[in-house]
């Protein structure tokens, strides 16, 4: 029961149909109770019709009257039986109330209509004067009468009886239909990537609905124009740092070039290696920036083994260093729909973070397959995986796995979901091994070219 309060509570879809259920009950009930009791006097003005239409006939036809002594036939229904006698012959009735002998009408009974007991039984008469002067009792038993009109009342109450269930069903369906345009927006917007900032489409929905996605559109303008401030700081600061790093790089290598002692070769190694990394970091967050600008790129039919052969080709010193086996596994030339220069920081992303996470001696594989209209690249390693858990993190700006002591921005697999969304392109971790739970396969579906 504190549940179905609490729904009735929070929701509006509940209170609506809540609300209109009982209106129904209500305007069900009312109309029911004034069906059945109009039912009951319709039924009762037609019972006395029908004394007025014998009385009438009798008449009509001169009509005359004995009441011979028969036995009850068999089935046949006494008291729903009409009662035709003389008014004055209710002087010589027996009091018995047996139907085949006059009953003991009080004689001084005025012409219409009346209800009075007679022998023990409620009757309802009709006494009429006839045009030969003699005067007439048409009756019927009251019990009988209310009897047929309760039962005409209640199949009467028989189309509310359907009616109620099937107005609640269509209600229901109603305010649920009424409701969807809400569900499908919440599914809608939950779908969304969290780069996908562009405005709800309001023409469709409701009225009621509008004024609350145009504040949504409004609020998702905003904060559009802050991330592109924010990305605009970022790749400016990083343009910015990245002479005066380069500055650093170059002062680097003269002064390691001067005779100097080993200590002080030793000491200049940290520098130098700091230095790298600080400008590496330094073009992964312009990579980033640049990825993750709304700037439309042009799209073209791009060839993946020409991607794969220039990752390989920068990449490879770096394999070999590492003593890792890297290489393409199958030949088939496929061309994909996208962005050349995006399609390969992608990859080089991709294959750069296989093999940082690789341990020497392993491996890391390069693969294409075709599925139906789109193509899927494959980059897989012999490392140790990413967990369950973490897969949905490590796509997250400065993320790195726990219990590795290689060291990384942490940009690698961010920069690759930014292409991925701007391309349109679905991304899926999975281990490649998947008996054992290790190794990595970053799978990209990516739309075949035609």
């Amino acid at each position: 029961m504190d549940g179905f309060k609490e729904r009735l509570n929070d929701s509006v879809q509940v209170r609506l149909s809540v609300t209109l259920s009982l209106a129904i009950l209500i305007v069900a009930a009312l109309a029911g109770f004034f069906a059945f009791f109009s039912a009951i006097n319709e039924t009762h003005e037609m019972q006395d019709e029908t004394l007025r239409q014998v009385a009438v006939l009798f008449d009509r036809q001169k009509m005359t009257l004995h009441y011979p002594v028969v036995e009850q036939v068999a089935g046949d229904d006494e008291e729903s039986r009409v009662i035709v006698q003389y008014l004055a012959d209710s002087t010589k009735a027996s009091g018995s109330g047996d139907a085949t002998t006059p009953l003991p009408f009080p004689t001084g009974l005025a012409d219409g209509f009346s209800t009075l007991s007679v022998a023990g039984e409620n009757f309802r008469v009709l006494v009429r004067t006839t045009a030969s002067g003699e005067r007439i009792v048409v009756a019927q038993e009251a019990d009988v009468r209310e009897k047929e009109a309760r039962k005409s009342a209640w199949r009467s109450l028989l189309p509310f009886l359907i009616l109620f269930p099937v107005l609640l069903l269509v209600v229901s369906d109603l305010v649920r239909k009424l409701f969807r345009p809400i569900a499908t927006l919440s599914e809608e917007i939950d779908q969304r990537d969290e780069q996908a900032l562009h405005p709800i489409d309001e023409n469709h929905l409701p009225t009621e609905i509008r004024p609350f996605v145009v504040a949504i559109n409004r609020l998702l303008t905003r904060v559009a124009q802050s991330m592109e401030t924010q990305r605009r700081f970022i790749a400016d600061a990083a343009h910015e740092l990245r002479s005066p790093m380069t500055a650093l790089s170059l002062q680097a290598e003269r002064l390691s070039a001067i005779e100097m002692s080993a200590a002080a070769h030793q000491r200049l190694l940290p520098l130098t290696q700091g230095i790298e990394r600080s400008r590496k970091l330094i073009d992964q967050l312009l990579a980033l920036a640049t990825a993750q600008s709304s700037v439309e790129r042009s799209q073209a039919s791009v060839s993946v083994h020409d991607i794969y052969r220039r990752v390989l080709e920068d990449l490879l010193p770096l394999a070999e260093s590492r003593q890792i086996d890297i290489g393409v596994e199958s030949f088939d030339e496929v061309q994909v729909v996208g962005n050349e220069m995006d399609l390969l920081i992608l990859v080089r992303n991709l294959v750069d973070n296989a093999i940082r996470y690789t341990p020497e001696g392993g491996r890391v594989d390069l693969a294409v397959e075709w599925a139906g209209e789109s193509v899927i690249l494959e980059v897989k390693d012999s490392g140790p995986g990413i967990s369950a858990e973490e897969q949905l993190l490590v796509f997250d700006p400065f993320y790195r796995s726990l219990g590795t002591d290689e060291a990384g921005s942490g940009l690698g697999l961010a920069i690759v979901k930014a292409i991925a969304d701007r391309m349109g392109a679905h991304l899926r971790l999975s281990f490649s091994d998947e008996k054992n739970k290790s190794g990595l396969c970053v799978s990209v579906w990516l739309k075949r070219a035609s």
